[in-house]
């Protein structure tokens, strides 16, 4: 039987600047690519027309087109993962197994179940950084301890790259050393328990245009001012490494949304509490309404306010929200209807095409005030004010709610927003003063 290493992707759907594939490439033993659409996580996956999980396939099928013109090709399966790598170390000669980090509390229990596995079998289970520039324990204070706040941990950051962290990695230049082997064939979107639909993917191509005015048109959800390669990032069809290098040369301001990508993936590792609690652990004690019909409002973009309601819209639709919108409507749900951030964090893992735990987390913790670096309590924002900011004419609102510009159609707000103010700052200075 000929002695294999297998490559295990996961986050990393691509064959181009990949460190666990190079270090793979690299070893003595031709690399068998292998896939696990695993069940644990699709059964969590409500909607069987999920585009994540048709993205996921897409992804597989581009990799196996140029893994069949080299004459090797990707094994894809389905089910527990500690029970496929049982079936494929007994079908191969397993030297060694190669695959990147993941950080998410799911992802890291899973990892250690299958290195067990292996470790007993005398199969060393080795894992790199790929999906971002610097991780864990990388980016800490002088005294080692994490930051916690982003600003200071930004400056750390760009004082510490280098050449060294941005260099991809030449996978391409060991491409003969995939394993031959006769095509697999990849399990139907249908055999994994989806549906087959047809699904606008943003482009992987990075527009240069979009990155060097992304600092003045970012805000602004009526155009194309962001380059929605946020979903890429997601599932490592793109390197960050390469991401990077632009960022640095084009705009600032861009690279700073990547480096918040480093910091929310750090305090994830760091402090995996977050994942269930505040990471202020005091916000804990907050007295939530979590009214359930005012959170189906806000589900179905319905609470009387353009803006929130276009982004929820929006997102419902598309799967896709603009990053100033997820801000406002994070910030009603939280502020406005007083609704436990978690229950808005668990409809976007549910919705958004680019989710992302550490990065959903973050951003709805920042937005409740119960996370690091985190807005503060008392600022609550006015989705009207946005609205007139950032869309003032509308461009964005009509396109998502068209009865909007009709005064008797349009749903009455379901809150006054002084009101909601008042009442927001009196829960919340009660419970964080007890």
């Amino acid at each position: 039987m000929t002695e294999i290493s297998v490559c295990w992707f996961r986050r990393d759907l691509r064959l181009v600047d990949n460190a666990a594939l190079y270090h793979a490439l690299k070893s003595p033993f031709p690399v068998l690519c292998l896939f696990i659409f695993d069940e644990q996580i699709l059964s969590k996956l409500e909607d069987k027309s999920d585009k994540r999980v048709l993205f996921i396939h897409k992804s597989l099928e581009n990799m196996q087109t140029e893994l069949l013109q080299i004459g090797s090709s990707l094994d894809v399966r389905v089910g527990n993962p500690a029970k496929i790598w049982t079936d494929i170390i007994t079908e191969h000669n397993v030297k060694q197994v190669f695959t990147n980090h993941d950080y998410e509390p799911y992802a890291q229990t899973r990892d250690e179940i299958v290195k067990n596995i292996l470790v007993q079998k005398n199969i060393p289970f080795l894992s790199f950084k790929d999906q971002c520039i610097f991780e864990k324990d990388e980016i800490t204070k002088d005294d080692g301890k994490p930051y916690t706040v982003f600003t200071p941990y930004s400056r750390k950051w760009k004082a510490k790259i280098s050449d060294f962290y941005l260099k991809s990695y030449p996978c391409e230049k060991y491409y003969n050393n995939f394993y031959k082997t006769k095509p697999l064939e990849i399990p139907s979107i249908e055999k994994i328990g989806f549906k087959a639909l047809q699904v606008y993917f943003p482009s992987i191509d990075l527009n240069e245009k979009i990155v060097k005015s992304y600092d003045q048109t970012r805000d602004i959800p009526a155009i194309l001012g962001t380059t929605r390669q946020s979903v890429h990032l997601r599932f490592g069809t793109v390197s960050i490494r390469k991401l990077a290098q632009k960022a640095q040369i084009l705009n600032e301001t861009w690279l700073n949304e990547l480096i918040w990508r480093d910091f929310y993936m750090m305090i994830l590792y760091q402090f995996p509490h977050v994942a269930t609690n505040g990471f202020r652990k005091e916000y804990d004690k907050i007295n939530w309404l979590n009214n359930e019909k005012d959170f189906e409002a806000w589900c179905n973009g319905q609470t009387g306010y353009p803006l929130v309601d276009a982004g929820m819209r929006e997102l419902n639709q598309t799967g896709f929200m603009h990053n100033r919108v997820r801000m406002v409507v994070a910030s009603f749900l939280t502020k406005h209807l007083l609704i436990d951030w978690r229950w808005g964090e668990a409809y976007f893992a549910k919705k958004l095409f680019d989710f992302d735990l550490s990065a959903n987390n973050g951003g709805w913790q920042w937005a409740a005030g119960s996370g690091c670096d985190a807005a503060p309590y008392f600022r609550v924002f006015n989705p009207t004010l946005q609205m007139e900011k950032f869309d003032k004419d509308k461009i964005y609102i009509k396109k998502w709610v068209p009865e909007f510009s009709n005064p008797f159609t349009y749903t009455k707000p379901i809150v006054n927003h002084e009101f909601a103010r008042k009442r927001v700052l009196e829960t919340y200075s009660l419970a964080l003063k007890g």
